[in-house]
């Protein structure tokens, strides 16, 4: 079996010539499906007919992951250890069923705060013979940057990523330029009298952009992220944050 794990950005603008190939060279895609109105599985199924529409979907119901508030970081990290191995255990059987080529498309670039290429490696370990390549894609950092014309560090200077979750832990640890992906909440407090970029559903349906002293933009943040969450669905946003 063949598997392609493949970057797409955030939607067909963003597909590279290089994924396109790889995509129509599929016999199938697997896909999650959160529910019956996934927007997100939409978009993929918007990917798949732009570049390969006599390309199937095979959808996998997507299991339920302890999104409790107040996780410590160990019972995080448990819970999307324990996602991940159903994930594969399901991505597993639908791969035994119909062996072939298959292709995950995966928001923004895998190898930046995305587990598919890991939950693969759990499917080989369930005892499945597959090979498998990654195909980078366009990333939220650097959908970020272009939106707002900025450049994601100051000359010579290191940036910092990390989720929003580990936002105050960088702080602590001196970080002074820091882009947080993830971000479930939106606690800017550490944070206040620096400079934010932000940004949410970049290059897709519900894009908003924010930006200045974070203290002055805060409530037009959340406000903008209730707005882009009311018109797509679902919101995925990502910023930097500068000490002044």
């Amino acid at each position: 079996m063949k598997v392609w794990i493949l970057g797409i950005g955030m939607g067909p603008a963003h597909v590279t010539a290089e994924v396109a190939d790889a995509l129509r060279s599929a016999d199938y895609v697997v896909a999650p499906e959160k529910s019956s109105d996934d927007a997100l599985l939409a978009l993929r199924r918007a990917v798949v007919d732009a570049y390969a529409g006599t390309v199937p979907i095979v959808t996998v119901s997507d299991p339920r992951r302890d999104r409790s508030p107040g996780l410590t970081t160990a019972g995080y990290e448990n819970a999307v250890a324990d996602w991940h191995a159903e994930r594969a255990a399901r991505y597993a059987e639908v791969l035994r069923e119909r062996g072939g080529t298959a292709a995950f498309l995966v928001w923004g670039d895998p190898a930046l705060y995305d587990s598919t290429i890991r939950i693969v490696e759990q499917v080989k370990a369930l005892g499945l013979e597959l090979d498998y390549d990654v195909l980078p894609g366009i990333s939220a950092p650097q959908l970020l940057a272009a939106r707002h014309r900025i450049v994601l560090h100051e000359v010579g200077r290191p940036v910092h990523i990390t989720t929003g979750r580990r936002l105050i832990e960088a702080v602590d640890e001196g970080q002074d330029n820091i882009v947080a992906m993830l971000n479930s909440e939106l606690d800017l407090s550490a944070v206040a009298d620096w400079t934010i970029w932000w940004g949410a559903n970049l290059g897709a349906t519900g894009e908003r952009l924010v930006s200045g002293r974070v203290a002055d933009v805060a409530d037009e943040i959340a406000a903008a992220r209730g707005a882009a969450r009311a018109e797509a669905g679902w919101v995925m946003d990502v910023f930097l944050v500068r000490r002044t």
